[in-house]
């Protein structure tokens, strides 16, 4: 039951800062998780592979009555990102439109509003924000014609000059407002699922690929006692077809010795399977949906603007997978348990933080807490089945925790408590 060796893959989401940035932060949350604990936590330098698509470091856990060893890999993919966001300004803002009304057109918004109205806005937003910066260009190039106009300027050269003040004074403000806005990011962002979802990006395709063959070879040669791979945010639903492809390649995957789960955090499936051309993507979320040697957790947070919640991966997609569905365990997160309120409500409006705390470290003891699930000596899949008993074994005294390893002793796949990690969060309406 206690895990001495875990073997972590994470898949990064469309994050153009990688490795340097992610290491950074996960060193930080890894001394706080240490001192909420009082754990002893070591973390050695990070290891690049010779091609350079992934990055590997190693964490030492110890406390009273266990040790665990995590072995920890970063796939990279920000060089394909920074390569998207070097695009030219007016390319991404007339690309990203193009896409934005065609989803429109399509009905595709509409069904992301049906699924959940906060991502639905959340996509909407740079373009409405872009209209409103359009607009205010818009207006100080008219003014600046009819005072061209008054001084005598014959009526298409004043034009022509205000058109070309026009697009100055717009491109100007998005690239020097980006920092506080993200506006081109998350135009980027529309764009390259849109072309994720259509097939058109050989480059990632092929590098997801060789992500699939990784995982099956660290599965056929790790002595680890379960692999987890992670995916947050957009790397939900690359994590998703990285195990689907490898599960191709060998069929044996999670039979092999290691125990293989999925972990979805702060998932957006939708974005790319809500596309009718998406055949292909939900064929793999039915493959996992169903096959008996792999675990899917999949945790959600209403908190979250950036993910779907809630939402059921499977059942969402209208895949019927009849008796023979396992997959996925849903499990909401409620943030306001794992944070201090003082410092929950300072950053509550802040969407890319409230996104990433499901990677970052609590501040309150919690069952859902990513760095017990990277460092802790529980395995994923009883951990989410007994979050009480997994709670008790970081928290409670020698008699908690002998209570707590015999409970956890008997969770099986059958038998779940998860939905005890939160209850459904009340609506904001309702609430006030």
């Amino acid at each position: 039951m206690r895990v001495q060796h875990r073997h972590i893959i994470y898949v990064q989401g469309y994050d153009p800062r990688g490795l340097a940035q992610y290491y950074r932060m996960f060193r930080t949350e890894l001394r706080k998780f240490g001192r909420l604990y009082q754990f002893n936590a070591t973390i050695s330098r990070p290891q690049t592979s010779p091609d350079g698509e992934t990055a590997s470091w190693s964490i030492e856990t110890k406390a009273g009555d266990w040790q665990t060893r995590t072995s920890y890999d970063f796939l990279r993919f920000e060089d394909l990102i920074q390569r998207d966001l070097a695009a030219p300004i007016w390319s991404t803002v007339f690309h990203a439109i193009w896409i934005y009304w065609r989803l429109v057109f399509r009905g595709t918004i509409a069904r992301f509003w049906r699924a959940h109205w906060r991502f639905a806005t959340f996509i909407t937003y740079p373009h409405f924000l872009l209209f409103l910066e359009a607009l205010g260009s818009l207006g100080i190039a008219f003014g600046f014609a009819r005072g061209l106009q008054a001084l005598g300027i014959p009526d298409p050269f004043a034009i022509a000059a205000a058109a070309a003040l026009f697009v100055a004074i717009l491109g100007t403000v998005l690239k020097y407002t980006e920092n506080a806005t993200y506006l081109l990011y998350l135009l980027s962002d529309t764009i390259w699922t849109w072309e994720f979802s259509h097939r058109r990006r050989p480059d990632w395709d092929a590098r997801i690929d060789r992500f699939a063959q990784y995982l099956v070879n660290v599965a056929r040669g790790s002595d680890a006692g379960e692999i987890v791979i992670v995916g947050h945010s957009s790397g939900s639903f690359l994590g998703t077809e990285i195990l689907a492809r490898a599960l191709m390649l060998d069929p044996e995957l999670g039979r092999h010795g290691p125990r293989v789960v999925l972990l979805t955090i702060g998932g957006n499936f939708p974005i790319v399977g809500f596309h009718a051309v998406s055949e292909n993507f939900r064929d793999h979320l039915r493959l996992l949906a169903v096959e008996p040697s792999i675990d899917w957790i999949d945790c959600q947070s209403r908190k979250d603007v950036m993910n779907f919640y809630p939402f059921d991966p499977v059942a969402g997609h209208g895949i019927e997978a009849g008796a023979a569905r396992r997959n996925p365990t849903i499990v909401p997160v409620r943030f306001r348990e794992i944070i201090k309120p003082a410092n929950y409500n300072l950053f509550r409006w802040q969407f890319f933080r409230v996104h990433f705390q499901f990677v970052m470290a609590n501040e309150r003891p919690h069952a859902y807490d990513f760095f017990m699930i990277v460092c802790g000596p529980i395995p994923l899949r009883e951990r989410m089945a007994r979050p009480d008993a997994a709670l008790a074994i970081a928290t409670g005294d020698a008699a908690a925790r002998e209570w707590a390893w015999k409970r956890l002793e008997t969770a099986g796949p059958g038998r779940s408590d998860a939905a005890d990690l939160s209850e459904m969060e009340p609506s904001a309406r309702r609430s006030g």
